[in-house]
């Protein structure tokens, strides 16, 4: 596309939807941690040091939002959280693979 071209909506709407699910901070490294399987709060503050607790709750309620992940409350005490990637959320892993390989031609 150049910058005489019309702009297609209907090629940018599913662009700008997707950027907007993903758009945030922490969103993507979030997900990304995730591809690895199930992981409680407490590991992601771990594997995310720069993120906040603010930051990191507001991520994943919006990703849980957006039905990126799931949240699972098991029925034990102390309560244990889990927190994993959905069908649509596991749909990105050719995405992050593909940025994976973007990146590291460039580093």
């Amino acid at each position: 596309m150049t910058k005489a071209d019309p702009i297609n909506t209907e090629e940018i709407c599913p662009v700008a939807l997707t950027v907007s699910l993903l758009s945030g901070k922490w969103k993507l490294t979030v997900l990304y941690q995730l591809l690895s399987g199930p992981k409680r709060y407490s590991e992601l503050q771990r594997l995310l040091p720069d993120a906040s607790d603010r930051m990191l709750t507001r991520s994943l309620q919006e990703l849980k939002d957006d039905q990126l992940i799931k949240r699972t409350a098991f029925a034990e005490l102390p309560v244990r959280v889990e927190y994993e990637l959905t069908k649509d959320g596991q749909a990105l892993v050719p995405i992050f693979d593909a940025m994976k390989d973007w990146g590291s031609k460039r580093v």
